[in-house]
């Protein structure tokens, strides 16, 4: 196996021992995984709900670009230039919750599906693996949600990107005027974005109002 590829199986295997170590510790403690998917799932909605502000609150900003004398567009790219940033940390922070919301989802799914083989009563067994069946496809609802409205920054992003290094190597008015006609094109990205982080924070408080009636 190339060196590389070796490293890479190897921090995997230490990640995942990290996260059995950590899930242990906390069911010691009383606290189960499945109460720390529950969490974890709120924190990400969280984490969307602030993404979706920073992204609207980003497109303001850029839209007054258009706006300004000449004179202040220095200013305006520092404002617009930390707003880019922003929402670059809020998108970081949307998939670092993701992920994190798998790794015990997938801990939860594989203890349960261990458990199941406890069972002596063959019926309560049949009844647990059908929770688990809908947990599991409700689970993958949430996260074709989540991912598909954390796939949309990438582009919006990039977008942003763009005009803001555009604006820093051309502070003049054809700078301006230049980013005047992508006007229409950014606001559709991050209306359609905004869309997909509603639609997936709502994806959200479906599948916790689940758990907590399951619970």
């Amino acid at each position: 196996m190339p060196t590389f590829r070796l490293l890479a199986v190897t921090a995997l295997l230490f990640l995942a021992g990290c996260s059995s170590v950590y899930y242990g510790a906390m069911e010691k403690i009383g606290v189960p995984k499945r109460q720390i998917l529950g969490d974890r799932v709120a924190a990400a909605r969280g984490s969307q709900q602030e993404a979706k502000q920073q992204f609207a609150s980003a497109l303001e900003e850029f839209l007054a670009v258009t706006r300004v004398p000449a004179t202040e567009l220095s200013a305006t790219y520092e404002r617009l230039n930390t707003e880019f940033k922003r929402s670059e940390d809020r998108a970081g922070e949307v998939r670092d919750r993701i992920a994190a919301i798998d790794d015990v989802a997938q801990a939860l799914f594989r203890e349960w599906e261990t458990e199941l083989g406890q069972y002596t009563n063959a019926s309560l067994r049949s009844q647990s693996a059908r929770q688990l069946a809908a947990t599991r496809q409700r689970y993958a609802a949430l996260m074709r949600v989540m991912e598909q409205a954390s796939a949309r920054m990438a582009p919006v992003l990039d977008a942003f990107r763009d005009q803001v290094l555009f604006l820093k190597h051309n502070l003049n008015a054809q700078a301006v005027a230049a980013l005047g006609e992508t006007n229409r094109t950014l606001r559709g990205d991050i209306s359609r974005l905004i869309a997909d982080m509603e639609k997936s924070i709502k994806e959200a408080d479906s599948f916790l109002a689940t758990l907590k009636t399951e619970g």
